[in-house]
């Protein structure tokens, strides 16, 4: 099939979220994927669902939100796989985690092997929150653990633990699109021990976790602070991330309302990811 890409720029970095909104504010005007690289976002569309006038409009739309450009080719469907591999590399963590598409070939030897067709979905290890997640969760003990992923875009996290010996886990989303790419990726890589569920912080209501993972944003982290640590077993710990360092001392007064506190952070490029209990 022939595709239309439609590349975004948005001046600077992609920084507070537009990597995840961008994307959010397209997702119905026919595109089945996209990638992020540092300063520009790239939306795939195949050439049925493509119309120009439309997704022109929502643009515009977007530019009077953010700073944005934009530029829209045709890819012919013999190169439709090249541009894939051009714009979505496999990303190799600690030399023990391969984040890879279907389409890319596994590293021998590595340890843990994660196949994620991300799609609209937030969650490749492109981005520093999803790689310190990961490097948190390589440093952890699994076996027999009950997880929580909250907020699991493509369902890497969960996926990875339960890889790890968790004994379950349950990966919510409230985006309809990740909650169906996650249960791809869930197949895809033969972990029937995760659940998906589409939905929000009530899902957790009476459920009890040993490890809860929740790479969203500040704000919604605050929000929700209180529902994680109701969920939270006795001795369990949680991870957080997506907000940047100097939002820490914010998130750190909100858990210290729940008696939780800080065990070790990551940082960055100024992104950070820390771990409380």
């Amino acid at each position: 099939m022939n595709y239309y890409s439609v590349k975004i720029f948005v001046k600077g970095e992609l920084s507070d979220g537009y990597g995840e909104i961008i994307p959010a504010w397209l997702s119905d005007y026919g595109f089945d994927s996209f990638t992020e690289e540092e300063s520009f976002i790239t939306g795939f569309i195949p050439q049925p669902d493509f119309d120009e006038k439309r997704i022109t409009g929502q643009l515009e739309w977007i530019k009077q939100q953010v700073d944005i450009t934009w530029e829209i080719s045709f890819i012919p469907d013999e190169n439709w796989n090249e541009e894939w591999e051009k714009n979505f590399d496999p990303v190799l963590i600690a030399d023990r985690c391969m984040v890879r598409a279907p389409f890319h070939q596994p590293l021998p030897g590595v340890e843990f092997d994660l196949v994620i067709m991300p799609k609209m979905s937030f969650g490749t290890a492109h981005h520093e929150t999803t790689r310190m997640m990961i490097e948190f969760i390589l440093e952890q003990e699994w076996n027999g653990k009950e997880v929580l992923d909250m907020g699991s875009g493509t369902g890497v996290l969960a996926i990875l633990a339960v890889k790890m010996g968790a004994k379950s886990a349950l990966a919510i989303d409230n985006d309809e699109w990740a909650y169906e790419n996650a249960k791809e990726n869930i197949a895809r890589n033969n972990v029937p021990e995760i659940t998906c569920l589409l939905g929000d912080e009530k899902l957790i209501a009476g459920k009890a976790f040993d490890v809860i993972i929740a790479n969203i944003n500040r704000n919604i982290l605050l929000q929700q602070l209180s529902e994680y640590a109701a969920a939270l077993k006795q001795g369990g710990i949680i991870f957080l991330s997506g907000f940047y360092e100097e939002d820490i001392p914010v998130l750190m007064a909100e858990a210290a309302k729940f008696n939780l506190h800080l065990q070790q952070k990551k940082v960055l490029n100024n992104w950070a990811a820390i771990m409380v209990g």
